[in-house]
């Protein structure tokens, strides 16, 4: 009970109380085990109630995980100044059922990025996120960041993305992310960003292409297209493409591509059932921002559908992905009606906190990968 008191569990209401002898730990992917110390063995049930449990949420504000010289997590406390091998979220397991639902079942509008990857180590791997200075990219890069990734914020307005390095920082000190231009409207810029990825000599597992813009005026880029749909498809497209041997060379490899239910209310063919490119960078007399928009998001469905049937052979998985109904974020500041249409309809929409939707995680552990495993072979 000391122990116990110490991490400031002592005060639970748990009915699973350890017979004389035994000790919980927890492994470092979340999972908890049970140690017996008299017979010198572990086990991953319960000894009394036979349940497998696990942990659930973040540690607890002020808590950090740290490993010591012989390879055993410990806990530091840095608000009360104090270490322990205690979990302190070991008062609030849940059940583990091997006959639980699918993953697309146990997620649902209300769970938060952070819940998503709770419990998955990033270490090791490289994320770049575009558009992550705000909304859904900087959930989606924070995120990442604090599960151990290497993030990269790749962003046209670097003085934005540097707040936005600064806020993650300040979350976990130790965060490994860095922000870098890119300038979606210009593929100089898309040039130049992949250029000065790859003289990092490092990997990329996962590419989240999130930035994109919305209900804006008819414009014309320095490349002589429509506006949104460069920045919103082809400027990734072209992202993509450059990287594509680094994304390679680093399977198993991601690409996430941010699209939007409204896809479906538009087409990209004519009158005969051919690719209109006309549609797809239209003349100013031809334009209409929500279609642009709509189109945009649809040659993101069919780019990241034949980028994974060419790509997923060499170990380079792509999925579109749609972030929420009427998610609210800074996306409609391009015009006053859809900023008061947004602000109306905010009270019923997902908050940044909760893009369920766009997680990357690593291969879900199964019923019968946890069987697999052997309990002697953890610490005692």
């Amino acid at each position: 009970m000391a122990a116990l008191r110490y991490a400031g569990l002592d005060d639970t209401d748990s009915e699973d109380e350890l017979p004389p002898g035994w000790e919980q730990r927890t492994t470092k992917d979340g999972w908890v085990y049970y140690a017996n110390h008299t017979e010198e063995k572990t086990q991953w049930e319960h000894p009394k109630t036979g349940k497998r449990k696990r942990i659930a949420g973040d540690l607890p504000y002020g808590w950090e995980q740290e490993t010591d010289e012989n390879g055993q997590m410990f806990f530091v406390d840095h608000i009360n100044k104090r270490t322990t091998y205690l979990d302190p979220r070991l008062a609030f397991t849940v059940d583990d059922n091997p006959t639980k639902p699918t993953t697309r079942q146990r997620y649902d509008s209300s769970t938060t990025a952070m819940e998503i990857l709770q419990g998955r180590d990033f270490s090791g791997k490289v994320v770049v996120v575009t558009g992550a200075n705000s909304g859904i990219g900087f959930e989606t890069a924070k995120t990442f960041a604090l599960h151990g990734a290497h993030v990269i914020l790749a962003c046209r307005n670097m003085t934005r993305a540097n707040e936005a390095v600064s806020r993650i920082l300040g979350e976990w000190h130790k965060a490994k992310v860095e922000a870098m231009t890119l300038d979606l409207a210009l593929l100089h810029s898309v040039q130049h960003f992949a250029q000065a990825f790859k003289a990092k000599n490092v990997s990329l597992h996962v590419l989240v292409c999130n930035a994109a813009v919305f209900a804006l005026p008819w414009s014309l880029t320095k490349d002589g297209l429509e506006t949104t749909f460069q920045v919103n498809h082809l400027g990734h497209f072209y992202l993509v493409q450059l990287l594509q041997d680094v994304l390679c060379r680093s399977a198993p490899a991601r690409v996430v591509v941010v699209s939007s239910e409204s896809h479906r209310f538009t087409d990209i063919n004519d009158s005969s059932g051919k690719l209109d490119f006309s549609r797809l960078s239209p003349s100013k007399n031809d334009y209409w921002a929500m279609l642009a928009y709509n189109r945009s998001k649809l040659c993101n469905i069919l780019f990241s559908s034949e980028l994974h049937r060419r790509l997923s052979p060499r170990g380079v998985t792509s999925n579109a992905v749609h972030p929420g109904n009427m998610m609210y974020s800074s996306l409609h500041r391009g015009w006053w009606v859809y900023t008061l249409l947004f602000t109306l309809a905010r009270p019923f929409t997902k908050s940044m906190g909760t893009p369920a939707v766009i997680h990357v995680p690593s291969q879900p552990v199964t019923e019968a990968e946890v069987a697999a495993q052997k309990p002697l072979s953890l610490p005692l």
